[in-house]
């Protein structure tokens, strides 16, 4: 029994003419170029939230928000508390772009006023959450065993408390300003970013990288400090995003009881609390524009969030 192997292949090969093959010339920088310029995990990052039309609004929308909240009041000609009752309830106007409310003051320039305020409770409740957090979750994550357990405990009885009662607590207590709801804010609100920066440290400690500064003899605030937490910054600015309107709304809902800011100062809560009475006498402009910045700042902060989530994930990096 004779077995041929590869005859019909060798054939079929043979008779294969040969102008059914091009050869692409190339010089030598062409065949040596790198087919995609390199660029660290940051710069691609920013690439790819670029691409978010969404989350670019959302960007854009609270660069403006900052900027008027700077300026607005600044370029106004109009006071936040001075009172001038002959104009009140104005439509908005040239002369008052969004109008005025019960007491004759420019709803533009205390909106611009309110948003100082609500951005600064924002951002001042995510920085502390930032600290407080990584520095909790940090040595929680990377101490782990018996001090890994303690500290969880203390977290899970904070995370069972009702966080709104919390809060009302807190201001009835110490009283009603702006530093009370700051501090009534960042009570418990640090838990969420150090359970988070825990679980990302319990992830990373194990690394090849983060052994091999152990065999090296680094000490433990370094470690932490140079390659735990660089590569935890994803999900803790994810989690910051979302931070910032989770307070700002809880200022403008306590404002709105009566907990928060108190008048003549003004806030969105303590705008839309004043404008109840109005808007059924048809001043809509009063409520209007407190409800919307408060709505779309909290959307931009949401898509914007959600859009960092995206492009500082590693898995979807190309």
């Amino acid at each position: 029994m004779k077995i041929r192997i590869g005859t019909e292949a060798s054939q079929s090969t043979d008779q294969v003419p040969d102008d059914w093959f091009n050869w692409k010339k190339k010089d030598k920088e062409e065949a040596e170029s790198v087919a995609r310029p390199s660029m660290s995990y940051w710069q691609d990052a920013w690439k790819r939230l670029i691409k978010n039309k969404l989350a670019m609004l959302g960007l854009i929308f609270l660069i403006l928000l900052g900027f008027m909240a700077i300026f607005g009041p600044i370029l106004s000609p109009y006071s936040v508390k001075i009172q001038d009752l002959p104009n009140q309830y104005q439509p908005p106007s040239s002369d008052h772009w969004f109008g005025t409310d019960s007491h004759g003051r420019d709803v533009f320039t205390r909106t611009w006023y309110g948003a100082r305020i609500s951005l600064f409770v924002g951002l001042m409740a995510a920085l502390i959450d930032f600290t407080i957090g990584i520095v909790y979750g940090g040595i929680s994550g990377y101490k782990g065993g018996r001090t890994d357990s303690i500290l969880m405990r203390i977290i899970e009885i904070l995370y069972g408390l009702p966080y709104l009662l919390v809060v009302i607590l807190l201001l009835v207590v110490m009283g009603p300003s702006l530093t009370t709801i700051i501090v009534a804010l960042t009570v418990t609100g640090w838990v969420g970013m150090a359970r988070i920066v825990r679980g990302q440290v319990l992830q990373i400690k194990n690394y090849e990288f983060v052994l091999a500064s152990k065999s090296f003899g680094t000490k433990t605030p370094r470690i932490i400090r140079k390659n735990l937490l660089p590569n935890t910054m994803g999900p803790i600015i994810v989690q910051l995003t979302l931070t910032v309107p989770s307070a700002i709304f809880a200022e403008a809902f306590l404002s709105f009881l009566g907990l928060g800011i108190q008048a003549p100062h003004a806030s969105w809560g303590v705008m839309a609390n004043d404008s109840l009475g109005a808007i059924l006498s048809g001043n809509w402009w009063t409520l209007f524009f407190p409800a919307f910045f408060i709505s779309f700042t909290m959307f931009a902060f949401n898509v914007l969030g959600d859009g960092l989530q995206d492009a500082l994930d590693p898995k979807l990096r190309k």
